[in-house]
């Protein structure tokens, strides 16, 4: 008898816990603005989710043409919402965006610099901040040697937030952040920053 009831005890204990190695849930779908999946490798426009303000764009911020940084433009009359990016989660075979994912982004156009894909450039002593620079970007190859490359989207608010957090190097330090604005003589540009830029993504 105390056979059984110490079987049943075991039975019931096991039962109520998950089984090793059953796979963990997947991160949440990023969503665009019809409400459909985002997926990797379609061009989207990040727009803000404040009105009458535009998207995004590049810029020179020196006396020479590279690098080129990301900044927010305004609208106009026709509706310009930026330049299209595209998503290159850090596994390339998932063909879906997920939240809290690295990820690379690149604007989906030609460049007359070498790159176009998002990096974090280097501590800007004269401003204090970090900006989202082009300049020598590279897709995939998760490593240290392209900790700055990496970003991922989170939910914020009614929308996303773009945010610095790598994953791809466990052994890396780096700072953690999300991405706001910094507006200077070059115009309004992504930096890390602790008010984060609220966006949504809308299909090319």
């Amino acid at each position: 008898m105390k056979n059984t009831l110490l079987v049943l005890f075991l039975f019931f204990a096991l039962s109520t816990k998950p089984l090793l190695g059953a796979a963990s849930t997947a991160p949440e779908q990023v969503v665009d603005t019809s409400g459909k999946v985002v997926r990797a490798g379609s061009n989207y426009y990040i727009v803000p989710t404040s009105p009458n303000v535009g998207g995004l764009s590049l810029t020179s911020t020196g006396e020479s043409t590279c690098p080129l940084d990301v900044v927010l433009t305004t609208s106009d009359p026709n509706g310009y919402r930026g330049q299209p990016v595209v998503f290159q989660p850090v596994n390339i075979k998932k063909g879906i965006v997920r939240v809290n994912t690295d990820l690379n982004i690149y604007f989906a156009y030609e460049s007359i610099c070498e790159s176009t894909v998002w990096m974090l450039k280097d501590y800007d002593y004269s401003t204090g901040h970090w900006f989202v620079t082009t300049n020598n970007g590279v897709l995939g190859n998760p490593s240290s040697n392209t900790v700055a490359n990496w970003f991922k989207i989170e939910k914020y608010e009614d929308g996303y937030k773009l945010v610095y957090c790598p994953s791809v190097c466990k052994k890396c330090y780096h700072k953690c952040s999300d991405i706001g604005i910094y507006e200077d003589q070059y115009g309004k540009r992504l930096a890390l920053s602790d008010v984060p830029f609220k966006v949504r993504f809308q299909l090319a």
